[in-house]
């Protein structure tokens, strides 16, 4: 069992910056890809990042590539998403998520509850 508890969120001007940051416990934890997703309001969740547990690939959406980071130091059992230059698009709930599977579908085993990020114009 793999328990995740997102936090950095909160409400920024377009162009700023936030670094989100995902505390994972549990057993086995540096064994498992982790990822980020969004959900906007009516909108389905939606994939935004991943990093395979030694950190070694990644997988960003076009909508981030460029702007987003993904990274993970296993040593704090902690994930992070480096989200620069930010528009108002960008706003939604971020979720990470791990899985033993490093994949961009939805279908990730564990999740946090959620943190909200918002960009205004």
């Amino acid at each position: 069992q793999v328990q995740l508890v997102e936090s950095g969120g909160g409400l920024v001007q377009a162009g700023a910056s936030l670094r989100l940051s995902c505390a994972a416990s549990g057993r086995t934890w540096g064994n498992y890809a982790m990822a980020w997703f969004r959900q906007a309001p009516g909108k389905e969740r939606e994939f935004v990042a991943a990093i395979s547990w030694r950190g070694s690939k990644r997988y960003y959406a076009d909508s981030v590539k460029g702007r987003f980071t993904i990274s993970r130091d296993n040593a704090k059992n902690t994930a992070y998403l480096q989200m620069n230059s930010l528009k108002p698009e960008d706003t939604a709930v971020y979720y990470c998520a791990a899985d033993p599977l490093f994949k961009q579908t939805v279908s990730y085993d564990y999740w946090g509850q959620g943190t909200q990020v918002t960009v205004s114009s």
